[in-house]
């Protein structure tokens, strides 16, 4: 390979300003038309010379020459996401394409899906509660030093000492706190007051006095005179700009730490696949340039790179990251693997079936990112009141200043000033608007790590409330994969014929039983003969002819319709049924020859589950197209409340309609296209993972592993969450209830207590991490 790295020129292909009619090629990597001269930047590849605008392009192009010189590049172009947006984590109808504050409620707007990036306003905000603190310290020393015997103020004089005061507040007030100013501003310019309205007032009120008591200390009455001067509160608006930022930073801190789990999601994903290529070679591209149809390997202990479909090898793979499971799959030619779960033991090539934000890592990225936007109903609550909160708090703070001036000692105006700032700074609704945000969002990464993916906050508060379970029995509570379990003889036929009899029938038929007996003669050493003159009755079973004699497979109504009778046989088939088996009679030559009964194994799990949602207070329903006996047998096995035999797929909507005319709240738990009107219908619908992605879009809840403690999962997460939600909103109306009669000075009479303005900013900014930190509890939920 060759490459020049000297300058060159680039244009879009315009024609007419090519000087000297040099030749002109395209960048494979960013499409731009390239003029080719001796300084070009220049690559060749399979025997193919390719030209670079730039030298970004050129390293894009070394790294992987196969994907750029191949096409592929056009292609992979939809497999990259747009560019981040942002969006207010109380208010997600507001998105804006870059970082800023909200409008409405004036918080720091986060990233829709989390980056490693840094926070841009957390490292800006970090950088002014530096300042600010550095402002802080020698301004506590200069007006409280004489407490600790510190008298700072007397070697250095009143009037020095002011004119130093001032010099250390006013770049913090006009410099640092300015994004509180602007806030603030924005807040009455929209008409929404919020918690920057009450930080700009109260500090904009303590600069302000303090200003006119270091310059125009006439105009206060004598009174107010202390010894030299009048008093100023130049330490009080820093020391409140310290603190606020202090709670700004912890609380973004916080924030960034709830995205912990989708971060830890991404990357899942390596960064780089193995691409094997036509000629067997074999190389590392990066992840974004893999494209659907490719061809990987994975290694072991390899992260499998995106969703594919094993070609060649065999492994077992641990998927326990995605679905919560911690038994390794094994996969071999055929199977499907998922990109982010690890290959453990051997070697698999693959075809890339889903790549880029197809794959279902990037689905659920999405879907979790999704759910921290979404706004669960009880947050409604904390609205309203945020909404008359702020207006309330300003009159309090007005009503508090009129009085101490009114009928306060002297100096009242100082008084007045303190307790209405106090007021305005204490009774932030911080707290109150992060209680719900903060938890909806640490419950969406927490249920991710455990393979249940919440779809919006108002389904996981439902699902805090459902009392009623309605499943499907296949593939939810059993394997769905049914398989034989006994043979009959009914005849002078041995049990070895009458199963080769019945496979050979079956060898025909799609259907999952016709499977189950086919390889069940296959594990019993049998080579299956191919019937002819074969035939599928729908809803009786199948017939054929096999070794030149008539044969019939199916249920009661098939016998009836060739006219044989199975009177004799009733007894035997629904002993079986009662085992909670299929039983299915064989007719050979016009004659009942035996019954074949398979069964679907019902999972290991299912049986500790239903005693945990019992447990957590839900009554379940099992709806299946059983037949009755079939069904009561599994139910009765499992402890199930309730069952519904024979349900057709359109059926399963009407029984939710029907529980829910009885006052039931319902959640309904199904994988297939058929459950997704159901699904839509109950309160709050949860798809099984491995089901299909309809069911998915019509559910709240997705479970990323197909069985019922997935459920039991959802439900330990949606109970702690709406507790966590309810903790947190009475922390903040409790704190706020508390606190402003306090700031106004209601103790002062009696106890001779006013609040510092000071220490209203510290418990302010307490409220707010006290709120973060009770949400942050979420992350350890034992599920």
């Amino acid at each position: 390979m060759t490459g020049q790295t000297q300058h060159h020129h680039h244009h879009h292909g315009h024609g007419g300003d090519n000087p000297a009619g040099a030749p002109t090629a395209t960048d494979p990597v960013c499409g731009m038309t390239v003029e080719v001269t001796e300084t070009t930047r220049t690559e060749s590849y399979d025997g193919q010379s390719f030209h670079f605008c730039s030298e970004g392009c050129q390293e894009k192009f070394r790294d992987d020459p196969y994907f750029y010189a191949s096409g592929n590049a056009e292609k992979a172009k939809g497999n990259v996401a747009q560019g981040t947006q942002w969006t207010c984590p109380m208010h997600p109808e507001i998105i804006r394409d870059e970082p800023g504050a909200c409008p409405v409620c004036g918080m720091a707007l986060e990233p829709m899906v989390p980056s490693d990036e840094p926070s841009e306003e957390l490292t800006d905000f970090t950088r002014r509660l530096w300042v600010s603190a550095a402002a802080a310290v020698p301004l506590m020393v200069l007006t409280m030093g004489e407490m600790v015997g510190l008298d700072v103020r007397g070697w250095l004089g009143h009037q020095l000492s002011v004119y130093i005061e001032f010099a250390l507040a006013t770049p913090i007030v006009f410099w640092a706190a300015l994004p509180f100013f602007k806030r603030g501003i924005d807040s009455v310019r929209n008409l929404s007051p919020n918690m920057w309205t009450l930080i700009s007032l109260g500090v904009g009120a303590a600069y302000l006095y303090s200003l006119f008591a270091t310059f125009a200390p006439g105009v206060f009455p004598e009174d107010y005179r202390m010894g030299e001067g009048v008093g100023t509160y130049y330490e009080a608006a820093v020391v409140i700009v310290t603190l606020i930022f202090v709670g700004q930073v912890l609380e973004l801190r916080a924030r960034e730490r709830t995205g912990d789990a989708i971060r830890a999601l991404m990357d899942l994903a390596p960064k780089t696949a193995r691409r094997i290529l036509q000629d067997g070679s074999e190389y590392d591209a990066p992840l974004e340039n893999v494209v659907e149809g490719d061809m990987l390997r994975v290694r072991p202990g390899d992260s499998v790179p995106v969703d594919a479909e094993v070609v060649e090898g065999h492994s077992s793979v641990d998927e326990s990251m995605i679905t919560g499971e911690p038994v390794p799959v094994e996969k071999t030619e055929g199977d499907r693997v998922t990109g982010g779960t690890t290959n453990k033991n051997g070697t698999l090539a693959i075809r890339a079936t889903q790549v880029g934000a197809e794959t279902v890592l990037a689905q659920i990225v999405d879907m979790v990112a999704g759910a921290r936007r979404s706004k669960a109903p009880i947050q409604g609550l904390a609205d309203k009141v945020s909404e008359i909160f702020v207006p309330a708090v300003v009159a309090v703070a007005v009503i508090a200043f009129v009085i101490w001036l009114s009928i306060g000692p002297d100096p009242a105006l100082a008084f007045a000033i303190v307790s209405a700032v106090s007021v305005l700074i204490i009774a932030c609704p911080c707290a109150l608007g992060l209680a719900t945000p903060i938890s909806i969002t640490t419950a969406a990464g927490r249920g991710a790590q455990a393979g249940v993916l919440i779809k919006d906050a108002e389904a996981l508060e439902r699902m805090a409330k459902v009392d009623t379970l309605v499943v499907d029995k296949t593939g939810t509570l059993t394997e769905g994969r049914p398989r034989l379990t006994d043979v009959v003889s009914l005849s002078d036929r041995d049990e070895t014929d009458v199963l080769a009899v019945a496979a050979a029938l079956e060898t025909g038929s799609e259907h999952p039983l016709a499977e189950a007996i086919v390889s069940g003669a296959r594990e019993r050493g049998q080579k299956p003969a191919r019937a002819t003159e074969f035939e599928a009755v729908t809803g009786k079973g199948v017939k054929g002819r096999v070794d030149d004699e008539d044969v019939a497979l199916g249920n009661p109504a098939m016998m009836e319709s060739l006219g044989i009778d199975t009177g004799k046989a009733e007894d035997s088939a629904d002993a079986l049924r009662t085992e909670g088996k299929t039983a299915m009679y064989i007719a050979i030559g016009g004659k009942l020859a035996g019954i074949v009964a398979v069964a679907d194994p019902i999972k290991d799990t299912t049986e500790g589950a239903i005693r945990d949602l019992h447990a957590e207070g839900l009554r379940v329903i099992m709806a299946t197209g059983d037949n009755q006996r079939t069904a009561e047998a599994v139910a009765a096995k499992l402890g199930i409340d309730d069952v519904r035999a024979g349900v057709l797929p359109e059926d399963k909507k009407a029984l939710v309609d029907e529980l829910h005319a009885k006052g039931a709240r319902v959640a309904m738990a199904g994988d297939g296209v058929n459950d997704a009107p159901a699904l839509a219908a109950a309160d709050v619908g949860i798809a099984m993972g491995s089901g299909a992605d309809v069911a998915v879009e019509s559910a709240g809840i997705t479970l990323l592993s197909g069985d019922l403690t997935g459920i039991v999962r959802a439900r330990k997460l949606a109970l702690a969450t709406l507790r966590n939600i309810k903790q947190n909103l009475f922390f903040a109306f409790v704190y706020n209830a508390a606190g402003v009669p306090v700031a106004a000075g209601i103790l002062y009479p009696v106890f001779g207590l006013l609040l510092s303005p000071m220490i209203a900013a510290a418990a302010m900014s307490l409220s707010s991490v006290s709120v973060i930190g009770n949400a942050l509890r979420l992350r350890c939920v034992k599920l």
